[in-house]
């Protein structure tokens, strides 16, 4: 027998409830994995308000990191030991699970379970938006919304060490220095400065060359006056609520905008796809340009205590479960 975390119903943080699941042998074609860590994400929120629906009872949670302890039939490549992490499979909330490896990556020696756990769905997130949904170039300037989120962290580190000039907002001088830290050259605090007004002094009316914005109600359609003529407008988490009624023609009348609401699971379909980006992101976290702060740590049988967090935004980086 195996713990996991089981949502009968949604709702609250209550409706968590740790329970004693079978896990059984591999099947074909799958392997079982020891979670060491699991990762905490705010999609998961959302997963068990019911505001993304999945089949109930289900197991939430979409990343970890861990050992192969068993291996099915036709399975190749991959053998009893091998440390793993993955980022876009349901169910992680649990300490041990079967999983087909498609969806796996090999960590190399540098990265530990906690910073695999905490590093997978953020840092591809990170990726793909740095790298391929806008591809971050010296010299350009980027607002980070939530820039001192698990995300965000990421976004700032990244983009710094590409050679962009970062702004991000945060909702306290805390998370300010953090962002700060995390390489932010100018902070704009969103719940007392018009973050509008704020960008156009900064970039002296210039403006910005791409937004990643995780908030979504809250700061929109205002994202859209921080974008320059032909820029990109990155919509990839909805923290506050989802952005409503989308008028498009929006996008022509702040300047020919380009807007983009992209996800994870479409990026790492391809199995060479999750292979590149997962290279690109092992290689900058091994060269230290990239760091994985890892700020909180709790029990998976404390998950409620978890998402309470994270919806109170008490979090900042990464937090992690361990099972």
């Amino acid at each position: 027998m195996s713990k996991a975390i089981r949502i009968h119903q949604t709702g609250g943080p209550e409706v968590l409830k740790l329970e004693d699941v079978e896990v059984g042998a591999p099947g074909p074609g799958q392997v079982r994995l020891r979670h060491r860590a699991i990762g905490l994400n705010f999609v998961e929120v959302y997963f068990r308000k019911g505001m993304y629906p999945a089949p109930l009872p289900f197991t939430p949670g979409n990343e970890g990191a861990g050992d192969i302890v068993a291996v099915g039939k036709g399975v190749k490549g991959w053998k009893v030991g091998d440390r793993v992490g993955y980022a876009s499979a349901p169910g992680s909330y649990c300490q041990e699970r079967l999983i087909t490896p498609d969806v796996l990556v090999k960590l190399p020696k540098a990265i530990s379970y906690e910073m695999g756990a905490a590093m997978m769905l953020k840092g591809l997130t990170a990726q793909y938006l740095l790298r391929q949904v806008y591809k971050v170039k010296k010299g350009d300037t980027i607002l980070v919304h939530a820039a001192a989120g698990g995300v965000g962290l990421l976004l700032c580190q990244w983009g710094k060490a590409l050679g962009a000039t970062v702004i991000g907002t945060v909702g306290s001088e805390e998370k300010g220095k953090i962002a700060k830290k995390a390489g932010a050259k100018h902070i704009v605090y969103y719940n007392r400065e018009n973050f509008v007004e704020r960008v156009n002094e900064i970039t002296k009316g210039k403006k910005c060359d791409v937004v990643y914005d995780g908030i979504g109600k809250a700061t929109f359609p205002a994202s859209l006056d921080c974008i320059r003529p032909l820029g990109m407008f990155a919509s990839y988490g909805s923290a506050s609520g989802p952005i409503e009624a989308f008028n498009i023609n929006l996008l022509s009348a702040k300047g020919s905008l380009f807007a983009t609401r992209p996800t994870l699971f479409s990026y790492i379909a391809k199995r060479e796809m999750l292979d590149a980006m997962a290279r690109d992101l092992f290689k900058v976290v091994s060269s230290g340009a990239v760091k994985i702060p890892i700020h909180r740590r709790f029990k998976l049988a404390d998950v409620a205590e978890a998402h309470r967090a994270l919806e109170g935004r008490e979090t900042t980086g990464a937090s992690i479960l361990i099972p």
